[in-house]
């Protein structure tokens, strides 16, 4: 009795698996999600080899004309998940992708694609967008324009040739200046991304535009990748950035591109009054500005007798939408960053930057870098800064 049930059990669960799985033994669901996968891989080799034809072949999507402009070493998808609908499915998918002579580590973006499919059995890709909570590509943005420097890729949507000419030659003069500052033992060579507004540069970094009304350039990249460079990208706020005079223009992409030179010594244990003080003191270094002309609100707050009792924590560096606020954060960073160039010398700055990067965390990190390598503490540093404050805005 007990044998005659286990063997009915056995061929009704056989039956049930070849009703889920089909003639092929596989369910429905994962051919479905092959199928898409081996799609888009051709949809990738199409990018690859600038094939627009085979491109189209595979549906539409973003424009193929949009992304003639950028130079691709490496386009790949990754299909993560899938949600079908009779002829009609929704592809989650990992899109990496690295600009030729630039990237050696690659980009990774979310993207969410609409398919269906046609009378021949065969999937084509109707929408091809951003994830959900996923940044923009360049080319979600319209048609991109590329300009060459002598170390900088410009690629640009909604701008003027002479315009990306321009963000070409300010990356091309920082290169040398930061290199000469900080060493020559990074790639010496930016990318820099130019949208067409405000509501661009927001799409592109995946956040509202209000974080970033004021701020002229962003550098996005990971932060400690010391065995490989990673994918950096200077952000352009076109708006803001037209407000800057050519000495301001300079000032900021100098900035950003020591990010992107200091982008394997920054850990979680520096401080962003270090990074953003060292990236401004690189990016003033050879102006011959003096301190009250760099550190205007700063200045104004010292000579009002409001010097600040220390320096700024991370938070301080929000963009909340108070500007002055922020303004005083960086300033004090640059500040703190110019006193121990002039104190301790070039090299020892250079040298504190890099241990403090050497701990994995933020405890501790600056407290040993102080005493290895300026041989102070923290609290001592602290009032040798407000010091020099009094001294050279006071």
């Amino acid at each position: 009795m007990a044998g005659r049930r286990s063997g009915s059990v056995l061929v009704a669960l056989v039956v049930l698996l070849v009703a889920l799985t089909g003639c092929g033994g596989r369910p429905a669901a994962d051919r479905a999600t092959a199928d898409v996968q081996r799609l888009l891989d051709r949809r990738a080799a199409a990018v690859l080899d600038r094939d627009e034809r085979a491109y189209e072949r595979t549906g539409r999507g973003t424009d193929f004309a949009r992304l003639r402009a950028v130079p691709v070493a490496a386009w790949s998808y990754r299909v993560t998940g899938l949600r079908r609908t009779g002829d009609t499915a929704t592809a989650d998918a990992e899109l990496r992708y690295r600009v030729a002579g630039y990237d050696r580590a690659p980009v990774t973006s979310g993207r969410t694609l609409r398919l269906s499919r046609g009378a021949d059995g065969k999937w084509s890709v109707d929408t091809d967008r951003p994830a959900k909570k996923s940044a923009q590509q360049l080319w979600d943005q319209g048609a991109v324009h590329l300009v060459r420097g002598r170390y900088s890729l410009v690629l640009g949507v909604g701008q003027s040739g002479r315009a990306l000419r321009d963000f070409a030659d300010l990356a091309d003069r920082a290169v040398p200046a930061v290199s000469d500052a900080w060493g020559t033992q990074w790639s010496r060579r930016v990318v820099v991304l130019v949208p067409r507004s405000l509501e661009g540069m927001a799409g592109l970094l995946g956040s509202p535009a209000s974080s970033y009304r004021g701020i002229a350039a962003v550098t996005t990249g990971e932060t400690g990748a010391r065995d490989r460079a990673s994918a950096d990208r200077i952000v352009v706020n076109p708006d803001a950035f037209a407000l800057l005079g050519g000495l301001g223009e300079q000032v900021v992409v100098t900035h950003e591109t020591t990010h992107v030179a200091t982008r394997a010594r920054t850990t979680a244990a520096t401080p962003l009054w270090l990074s953003e003080g060292y990236a401004d003191w690189v990016g003033y270094r050879d102006t011959g500005r003096t301190p009250a002309e760099a550190a205007p609100e700063l200045s104004r707050a010292v000579g009002a007798g409001r010097a600040p009792s220390a320096l700024p924590d991370d938070e301080d560096f929000g963009f909340t939408g108070d500007a002055s606020r922020l303004a005083r954060s960086y300033e004090s960073g640059w500040t703190a960053c110019r006193l121990i160039a002039d104190h301790w010398g070039e090299a020892r700055l250079r040298d504190f930057y890099r241990a403090v990067g050497e701990h994995r965390e933020r405890p501790g990190a600056v407290e040993d870098a102080m005493r290895k390598v300026l041989g102070t503490t923290p609290e001592a540093f602290t009032e040798q800064w407000r010091a020099y404050l009094r001294d050279q805005l006071g």
